[in-house]
């Protein structure tokens, strides 16, 4: 005991050194910004400070968690963010948790040591050291775990309702897939209480740390729910990352929002990809036909040969339908600027053909060898100069009649306008639906239900905007998220098994490059679609593309009810084998009994004992659809989900209520599955009898 806390005074000291230095930095940091130059490139570089103030201003907590000792006698520290010494010739004070040497923090094992001795775990609160525990990596011991004993008293402490960072006690197999290779598409299957989204979003901070330049295009995270994304709304500005965009799929369409519910069946339809080429076939045909165009400028016609516009609609094919129609525009006003110049100078060619010699009269010495004056232009020479074109140009450029003209043979369109246009045409659905899942698509309101706004999206893709977007703002984040078309650097997906064809369809073209991470467990899928392996769900929009990783430990959900799980797994249909638990809460699963008209009084009992035992943490209710009406009523103030509402988060204690209610709706052992493993201390059932 004297020696833990001599080490917790000597790691006290050095967090108090490491909490001095930031300061030195902040302040240092605060005169570059002002003294920044006002020019593109001065601006560029406080742009790159002020993002690593922020950085560093969000650093109080955790700026210390971690010291290696190496075999050779180095001593490295490492937190939340890196801390340089006054000499930057030095090594650093702390090392980054993301860099590569702090590496072995994370994979580090007595069979595998990595050059190192001893790993320590710095427990601390604020500015103030609480505990030290040291690890030690020359086989003497080994659980297998990273920092078991770090591990363990993280996993045992109460939840608030808000996800926390992991980047103190992230295990092997998490710390691979966060520092895995950014290109291409990494597909994660991970089961309950594996870390999947602690494991996605710490990826997310190491790429933006480890490729600065995805800091310029941005990082799209895509949850399953608004509620999911309160949850771990606060994790990447706690590790300093903010040029980062959070959404949904439903909300990715900037402007759009869900209009009304619709059945599981068409869903299931809409989010099939036969839409994707449906849809560009659709936009492609609504290009005008080739003929001829007769605009008028000063009340003269100017004829575009029928040819001619089969030329540039040609050289404008493939792209966007408002950008081909800009490219034209473009290149049919030229067109015109050079017919109207043509005209003009043969009428006034004719004309001073014909008054010779009363023009002659006001030339004098022209034509015999004298001096020509140093001027030219249509009423000199019958010439246009430079400048009378490029002022025609320009007027017929601006023109709103010719805009008028062009805008009334290849109009404006609305995507939402053109995909009711689709769900109303039933002679092209058929190319593709059956006569049944045509009546179900094509007899339904106009307006949006969530399995829509894929469909919206490729339209709107194929469209492109009217005029092109030049969204301004303060961050990435800010401007991407105004931005249909912004192209991001990586996309993360969370709860990726729940998206449709047409869904992957929407990430992908905001991330054209697949730089992908998705996250999932197959077995957990509840979303309309027929998926049940991960080459199904992906096949569609990456093809074999992909690489696979998996999460086979189970950190959060105690062994207790992790052994409930095998037989729920196999009546969903599942092959996986349930992640292995690491850790027992001691407390056993417990059921109780009730009729259907108790059903609402005996949760309320249920969870005010669940409530007082588990004080200063979470309880959380998973219920059916079918009694969502009656038990947050009965229970206010605590969250009362279904089983696809729940995915993702974790409460101490989680009370499920008719769990043969669950398993009874659409892919319900799947869903059974989720509700159950959502404690991360006990679990109680409620049982209705029928």
């Amino acid at each position: 005991m004297p020696e833990v806390a001599h080490q917790t005074a000597v790691e006290q000291t050095f967090l108090d050194r490491a909490v001095a230095r930031r300061g030195e930095i902040l302040v240092d940091l605060d005169t570059e910004i002002a003294a920044a130059p006002a020019d593109r490139d001065g601006q560029a570089r406080a742009q790159v400070l002020r993002r690593r103030r922020t950085e560093l201003r969000r650093a109080r907590d955790g700026l210390v968690f971690g010291r290696l000792d190496a075999l050779d006698g180095t001593v490295r520290h490492i937190g939340r963010v890196g801390l340089r010494q006054a000499d930057d010739d030095a090594e650093p004070l702390v090392l980054d948790w993301r860099a590569d040497a702090a590496r072995p923090f994370y994979t580090a094992t007595p069979l595998s040591p990595q050059g190192q001795a001893r790993r320590r775990h710095i427990r601390t609160q604020g500015a103030t050291v609480t505990d030290v525990s040291d690890e030690p990596l020359d086989g003497s011991s080994d659980s297998g775990l990273v920092g078991e004993g770090a591990l363990l008293a993280a996993l045992g402490q109460r939840r608030t309702g808000r996800m926390g960072t992991a980047i103190s006690t992230l295990q092997r197999e998490q710390d691979d897939i966060i520092r895995a290779d950014a290109s291409g598409a990494l597909i994660v299957q991970g089961g309950p209480g594996t870390g999947k989204t602690v494991v996605a979003l710490h990826r997310v901070a190491y790429l933006l740390f480890t490729y600065p330049q995805l800091a310029e295009q941005g990082v799209l995270v895509l949850g399953p729910s608004a509620r999911f994304l309160e949850y771990i709304e606060q994790v990447l500005p706690a590790l300093g990352e903010t040029a980062v965009v959070s959404a949904t799929c439903d909300t990715l369409l900037p402007g759009v929002v869900v209009e009304r519910p619709e059945s599981r069946e068409v869903s299931e339809i809409k989010g099939r990809v036969v839409w994707q080429s449906l849809i560009e076939g659709l936009v492609a045909s609504l290009v005008p036909e080739p003929r001829e165009l007769r605009p008028r400028w000063e009340g003269e016609e100017f004829p575009v040969s029928a040819a001619k516009v089969a030329q540039m609609l040609t050289a404008v094919a493939g792209r966007p339908y408002h950008e081909a129609r800009r490219v034209f525009s473009v290149q049919f006003r030229q067109i015109m600027v050079d017919a109207v110049v043509e005209r003009r100078e043969a009428m006034l060619t004719e004309v001073e053909e014909g008054f010779e010699d009363i023009l002659a009269t006001f030339r004098p010495g022209w034509d015999d060898g004298g001096p020509s004056p140093a001027v030219s232009g249509a009423e000199v020479d019958g010439q246009l100069s430079d400048g009378e074109i490029a002022e025609l140009r320009d007027e017929i450029f601006a023109s709103a009649t010719v805009s008028g003209f062009l805008t009334a043979w290849w109009p404006d369109l609305s995507a939402r306008d053109v995909l009711g246009r689709l769900l109303r045409d039933r002679a092209l659905l058929s190319t593709v639906l059956p006569d049944d899942e045509i009546a179900r698509v094509t007899d339904l309101p106009g307006s949006l239900a969530a399995s829509d706004i894929p469909l919206l999206d490729a339209v709107a893709d194929r469209l492109g905007p009217v005029t092109p977007d030049d969204p301004e703002g303060e961050s990435v984040a800010d401007r991407a998220r105004r931005s249909r078309e912004w192209v991001y650097g990586h996309v993360v997906v969370d709860e990726a098994q729940e998206l449709s064809e047409m869904q992957w369809q929407m990430v992908l073209r905001r991330c054209p490059a697949r730089s992908v991470t998705a996250v999932g467990d197959i077995d957990q899928a509840e979303a309309s679609h027929r998926h049940t392996t991960w080459a199904g769900a992906v096949g569609a929009a990456l093809g074999e593309r992909w690489r696979p990783a998996e999460l086979s430990i189970c950190y959060r959900t105690p062994s207790e009810v992790m052994e409930l799980t095998g037989p729920v797994l196999e009546k969903a249909g599942s092959s996986n084998r349930p992640p292995k638990a690491v850790r027992s809460s001691g407390v056993p699963p417990w059921s109780l009994a009730t009729s259907p008209d108790d059903v609402a009084e005996v949760a309320a009992r249920s969870v005010a004992r669940l409530t007082e035992r588990w004080a200063g943490g979470t309880v959380g209710v998973v219920a059916p659809a079918s009694l969502m009406g009656v038990l947050p009523a009965a229970l206010p103030g605590i969250p009362v989900m279904t089983a696809a509402e729940a995915k993702g988060l974790e409460w101490d204690a989680t009370l499920v209520v008719d769990p043969d209610g669950i398993s009874a709706e659409p892919r319900g052992w799947n869903g059974l599955y989720v509700a159950l493993t959502r404690c991360t201390q006990e679990l109680g059932q409620i049982v209705v009898t029928r």
